[in-house]
């Protein structure tokens, strides 16, 4: 059991689609400290799985992180509508060593180049006449 569990628990009872809360809310919430770098470095609070046990747990609620301020030490959980399908393929594109932007590979295929074009030849005959 993560000593973050609590969040989860507290995020799964939430009927609304936004949840604001303060860095010593979910402190409160889960009776631990926030590590430093969650004080310090916007990238802890991004909605990567494999960023931190704490980021999984409220993926796995449901949500993910938004709106971060790191000067205001708040933020807000949003609901997702399928977390779970999300976070495994998520999961399997990291684990593959595929970028995890959920937009990596959606044009595959779709650019075609003709035959004999040589891509390696500049767009305008200037560009190859030297200086």
């Amino acid at each position: 059991m993560s000593k973050y569990d609590r969040l989860g628990e507290f995020l799964r009872k939430q009927s609304v689609e936004r949840v604001p809360m303060s860095f010593a809310d979910i402190e409160r919430i889960t009776a631990a400290t926030l590590p430093a770098s969650a004080h310090k470095h916007r990238p802890w609070w991004s909605n990567n799985p494999t960023n931190s046990v704490m980021t999984r747990v409220w993926l796995d609620a449901g949500f993910e992180s938004e709106q971060v301020d790191m000067t205001g030490q708040r933020l807000v959980f949003r609901r997702v509508t399928n977390p779970a399908s999300k976070l495994k393929e998520l999961s399997r594109a990291v684990s593959e060593g595929a970028s995890n932007h959920p937009l990596h590979g959606a044009l595959k295929g779709m650019t075609k180049v003709a035959p004999g074009v040589d891509l390696t030849k500049p767009a305008d005959p200037s560009w190859a006449e030297p200086d």
